[in-house]
């Protein structure tokens, strides 16, 4: 008998843990200006007596301040109530509200925090998509130079740093979202702004390798090519760049070739063949004119060529093989001519 009433005990056990583990799964906060904040649709906020009395003012203060528009006020009651009551069913709603008291008054930074405590903590929150897209927006705000307002009154200097590192935790959070690929091409864009052009470069190729079916994939492919082709200096300096360019422009109309920007990324490869047949050009002159080696130079002038065949310096290079060949056998005929003979008796 007492076996069965031990066992029986704990099924009981069980089975209350269980149903309040329901009830607080589908407990909505709900506020009405009579009654204030109450809880629809479970039967726990997660606190019980005198902490739960405390939680509930609180919310309610705040709710009060939110209505008369006193939002530094309202933003500070919802933050204590998430920070003193973190694990009950007022904590992600109180942050949200915060969040959005801090919007209110510009104070980008205290928002983005007070959202990412909810995403973060809390992410079968049923507004996680709207908060994405709300920190998606204060980046992009951020990036086009809005300034955090301190106290919610001193605008602040403009920041794209911390641009950049919203949308980093943007895609950390919400890796599959629609707002990942927007995200990268933001952090390229506010990288170009800032002269990071190696950075640029790697949010670009971050974009097009983890969501080539994006529909930004075209930008990102015309853009990683144009930023290469921005750090070519000319034909007398390293052509790392250029062939990179090269190879992304050529990946673009591949890719894409009914794509509107087809035109430009034509203009682009063109300029770029162009760099890099002008420095094997400069290549092939050395060796012909500095250094007498005409086998060197036919291997530079036919690879000028060879890069852009159709073009004004291919032509040239044709005119300078022509004239390597002439040198060489002159100076083929000068060799046989200095030779010595002797003569055997």
């Amino acid at each position: 008998m007492t076996n069965l009433f031990v066992r029986t005990c704990r099924v009981l056990c069980l089975a209350i843990v269980m149903g309040s583990v329901v009830g607080v799964a589908r407990a909505e906060l709900v506020w009405s200006p009579d009654s204030g904040w109450r809880i629809e649709g479970g039967v726990l906020s997660g606190l019980v007596g005198e902490e739960g009395r405390k939680a509930i003012d609180l919310m309610n203060k705040a709710r009060k301040d939110e209505e008369r528009q006193d939002y530094g006020d309202a933003a500070k009651n919802y933050e204590k109530v998430g920070k003193r009551f973190g694990n009950s069913v007022y904590a992600p709603e109180a942050y949200y509200r915060a969040a959005r008291m801090r919007l209110q008054r510009k104070q980008y930074f205290k928002a983005h925090e007070d959202f990412q405590q909810v995403v973060g903590r809390y992410p079968n929150f049923p507004r996680f998509s709207e908060i994405i897209g709300e920190q998606y927006r204060i980046a992009s705000a951020l990036l086009d130079g809005a300034r955090n307002r301190i106290w919610g009154k001193i605008p602040g200097f403009a920041n794209r740093e911390k641009a950049v590192e919203y949308f980093e935790i943007l895609l950390a959070t919400a890796p599959y979202s629609d707002y990942a690929p927007l995200s990268l091409m933001n952090i390229a864009r506010a990288h170009q702004k800032l002269g990071n052009d190696e950075e640029a470069i790697d949010a670009l190729d971050r974009m097009i390798n983890t969501y080539p079916q994006s529909l930004l994939a075209p930008d990102a492919y015309l853009k990683l090519a144009q930023t290469h082709a921005s750090l070519v200096e000319g034909a007398y300096y390293d052509q790392g760049s250029t062939r990179e360019a090269i190879t992304y422009f050529e990946d673009f109309m591949i890719l894409f070739p009914s794509d509107s920007n087809v035109g430009a990324a034509e203009k682009g490869l063109g300029d770029m063949k162009r760099v890099l047949a002008e420095s094997k050009m400069r290549i092939a002159d050395f060796y012909f004119y500095k250094r007498d080696n005409y086998a060197a130079a036919r291997v530079f002038y036919n690879e000028a060529i060879t890069v852009y065949p159709d073009s004004a310096v291919a032509q040239k290079a044709r005119e300078q093989l022509a004239k390597v060949e002439t040198a060489a056998t002159n100076a083929g005929a000068l060799s046989g001519k200095s030779k010595k003979r002797f003569l055997f008796f």
